[in-house]
């Protein structure tokens, strides 16, 4: 009788997906078009903005007001689509594809019932994820809980992809960090409206791999307690691209060819350091803790080829108070099996809020 071990079957899964996908000729690799130019100085100066050492880190969102129209209507409930301009500044709109300049949300909710009496959970993007789809059935059986999904589109992915990339692979570094710095200000915005205008009682954020990434981002500078609910990702950028299966979808040479411009030839292991240096400012442990870390759950796996454990326990133990939570599988197999552990995830998230005082 031959035993096979699960664990590594699901590690193995996760770089032959990896392999199919980012070692093949199917798409070009992340960063072929270099590091970004003045783009990526801007982006470095903005992002160090964000951590408690710089006054106003803790700035207040600008309230967005989405154009709604209505997709469907069951007799439970409803789903919307959105669009808003972009709530950044001149300086992030400047460095933004026209593309990117108009936002996109999907909006499922429960029907008759007092929003005050809801929650809301704000859902963003992992890797690659373009549509509303993937997120809006994760969030679909939450709807008996009372409990309302918004799906937020990145920029630089779905209707907002620039014209010259192809797919998920971001043409420049700067673009990433562009994508997460833009990210957080559209979910800060967007659950500064589901506050103020549409009344919810309590609100979360959540995401998978990058998504979770922005999403822990997003709860620790949002300026009360919020569900924060990371999934399948880690405490840093660094991570993923140095260390996990997308070092392998990494342009490493066309990195270190447009070092060369500025510098002497450079060796791979220092282009590496350079990207290490400069994805450090995506590290989640240098920003605050969230306002009620009790509310924040990691829920991570235990064979991920993506994203080492190491990283998902070094957040938790910058964030006293949060918890992990271990899927069996790897990440490829995870979001595919474990949807239920995730939605437990946001319902018992939620749970350790208070609600908001009723309306008069």
């Amino acid at each position: 009788m031959v035993t096979v071990n699960l664990g590594m079957l699901h590690y193995v899964l996760d770089h032959v997906y990896g392999a199919i996908l980012h070692r093949t000729k199917i798409s070009p690799p992340f960063f072929s078009g270099g590091w970004g130019g003045n783009k990526l100085e801007l982006l470095e100066r903005l992002i160090n903005q964000l951590f408690p050492n710089v006054e106003g880190q803790n700035w207040p969102p600008i309230l967005v007001e989405p154009i709604w129209k209505t997709v469907w209507e069951s007799k439970t409930a409803s789903l919307k689509e959105g669009v808003f301009k972009t709530p950044c500044d001149e300086e992030l709109l400047s460095a933004l594809p026209s593309e990117s300049h108009t936002g996109r949300v999907a909006f499922l909710a429960p029907k008759f019932v007092p929003p005050h009496r809801m929650a809301c959970v704000v859902h963003l993007a992992g890797t690659g994820d373009h549509t509303f789809e993937r997120r809006l059935r994760l969030g679909g059986p939450l709807l008996k809980e009372n409990i309302a999904t918004m799906v937020l589109e990145s920029p630089f992915y779905g209707k907002r992809r620039p014209f010259l990339q192809r797919g998920a692979k971001l043409l420049c570094v700067s673009d990433l960090l562009l994508l997460g710095r833009v990210t957080i200000e559209e979910a800060r915005s967007l659950l500064y409206w589901l506050d103020t205008e549409a009344g919810f009682g309590k609100m979360g954020v959540c995401g998978l791999s990058m998504g979770g990434v922005h999403a822990a981002m997003v709860g620790s500078l949002h300026p009360t307690p919020i569900a924060t609910l990371p999934f399948l990702s880690p405490h840093s950028a660094v991570v993923a691209f140095c260390e996990g299966v997308l070092k392998h979808a990494t342009a490493w040479d066309a990195l270190r060819e447009d070092l060369a411009v500025e510098k002497a030839a450079m060796t791979l292991e220092e282009v590496r350091q350079r990207m290490r240096n400069v994805l450090s400012l995506t590290d989640v442990t240098r920003f605050p803790i969230p306002k009620n870390p009790n509310s924040v759950i990691f829920v991570a796996a235990t064979d991920d080829g993506y994203i080492p454990k190491h990283s998902v326990l070094e957040l938790q133990k910058a964030w006293p108070g949060s918890e992990v939570r271990w899927v069996t599988g790897g990440h490829v197999s995870s979001i595919l099996l474990h949807g239920d552990q995730f939605r437990k995830a946001v319902v018992d998230s939620l749970n350790r809020l208070q609600w908001k005082e009723s309306p008069p």
